[in-house]
């Protein structure tokens, strides 16, 4: 049996500014902590035999048809969106934009959420 797809989906960590309120019940997050976690995470998941793949976004026009463009090039079983779109307020009509994307180019993938980087793995396999 083929490896399940999974894509990450999540906003590039190095243009989040961290220090906002939204990620206040973070203190000493920094953009190299969510990138080492996501990265140990993909990593983690391909160890455990899924085929896991990345797709960073910023906030702009642009996320959506990066997302598309990605959603596109593979057929993937899994789509996970992370917490930091799905999260903060103020990313509500990019998160409703990404899920509308998904469920256009994706219609077969199983949608799940992380709170964190490290609860990325136990997100995805509750969809296996």
């Amino acid at each position: 049996m083929a490896a399940k797809k999974v894509l990450i989906v999540g906003i590039d960590p190095y243009i989040i500014d961290l220090s906002s309120p939204e990620f206040s019940a973070f203190p000493g997050l920094t953009a190299q902590k969510v990138e080492a976690g996501i990265k140990g995470a993909i990593q983690h998941l391909n160890e455990k035999g899924f085929d896991a793949d990345l797709c960073w976004t910023d906030f702009g026009l642009s996320a959506a048809s990066t997302l598309k463009d990605k959603l596109q090039q593979v057929q993937f079983d899994i789509v996970l969106i992370g917490a930091g779109i799905r999260v903060p307020g103020n990313n509500f009509m990019l998160f409703e934009q990404l899920i509308n994307v998904i469920h256009t180019e994706a219609p077969q993938a199983c949608i799940c959420f992380n709170t964190n980087p490290a609860d990325t793995v136990a997100a995805v396999e509750r969809w296996t």
